[in-house]
């Protein structure tokens, strides 16, 4: 979300004009946002006593009131597997993961409270379960723990790249190469803050794609996360020239998306180590109607 300071904020200190910028928020949790970097003035960090001037643009990502009355929804998901530690869901492509500014019902996590009697508290009352995200227009498949302990052992096979997450994505333009490696850093757009971006500064990213099928004007890929940085996929394959197909921030202004509700990027694959057995689970989905139906059109 983003604010223009005014006549009447100009001189104030960073805290108390966000503040003022926005009164429903106490200036405790906007001191929690700028420590956790979550505020930038006119795209840099800055302290909480920094004094702002007039025009200056104050970014503050996501949003998120924790008192909000987050409401259990009757809203069918698709468990591909489940038991006293963890669930796989595909997650519907249009469904946000959790509650955040604007989405504050309809979500999975909405869906999650409302058939689960226990979830994992570790993320607070907003993400209950949520190990990791995948983005509203994403389908595919995403792990949710039921207590803290696996919560924990999932976070720390994020953490080590031991948890393998695999996309399948139709991209624009044709790839010559059968496979390849994208590495490069993603961070913060320094002109559009509400998109992510190759920049020098970022943090490494890393992504391995594999050629599955080559049309006249588009190319099948196999991606695997070797990183997890936000809108990682799209990111890269946008930085080598080969947007997603119906990416509504990433293809650029310019481009006729053939498809119009969202990218077509799935995550079809994931494999983790279960959190008490301790065995490797592997589970695969198929990719869903409209992206079949996309490519057929294609071929």
């Amino acid at each position: 979300m983003k604010y223009i300071v005014t006549f009447k904020e100009s001189g104030e200190r960073l805290d108390k004009a966000l503040a003022l910028l926005n009164q429903e928020l106490s200036r405790s949790f906007i001191a929690k946002l700028i420590q956790e970097g979550k505020v930038l003035v006119n795209g840099n960090q800055e302290k909480a006593s920094f004094k702002v001037k007039e025009n200056d643009q104050i970014f503050v990502e996501e949003i998120v009131d924790t008192k909000a009355d987050i409401k259990e929804e009757d809203i069918p998901l698709d468990i591909v597997y489940e038991d006293d530690d963890i669930l796989v869901i595909n997650k519907a492509q249009g469904m946000v993961v959790h509650p955040a500014n604007g989405h504050y019902s309809g979500t999975l996590v909405n869906a999650l409270m409302f058939m689960e009697d226990s979830l994992s508290s570790i993320n607070g009352v907003i993400r209950p379960g949520i190990v990791h995200r995948i983005d509203k227009d994403t389908s595919g498949l995403l792990c949710v723990a039921k207590n803290d302990n696996a919560h924990h052992f999932l976070a720390e096979q994020l953490k080590d790249h031991t948890m393998a997450r695999e996309y399948i994505a139709l991209v624009r333009g044709v790839i010559n190469e059968n496979s390849g490696t994208i590495e490069m850093p993603i961070g913060r757009d320094k002109k559009d803050r509400q998109k992510m971006a190759v920049v020098k500064d970022g943090k490494p990213a890393v992504t391995h794609f594999q050629v599955v099928e080559r049309f006249k004007d588009h190319t099948l890929v196999k991606c695997q996360l070797v990183s997890g940085r936000t809108h990682q996929i799209r990111v890269h394959m946008a930085a080598i020239n080969h947007p997603v197909e119906g990416d509504p921030l990433y293809a650029g202004r310019n481009y006729d998306r053939l498809y119009k509700n969202g990218q077509l990027l799935t995550a079809y694959k994931l494999k983790l180590i279960h959190p008490t057995t301790k065995k490797e689970m592997v589970f695969e989905i198929n990719l869903p109607d409209y992206f079949v139906n996309m490519l057929n059109s294609l071929r």
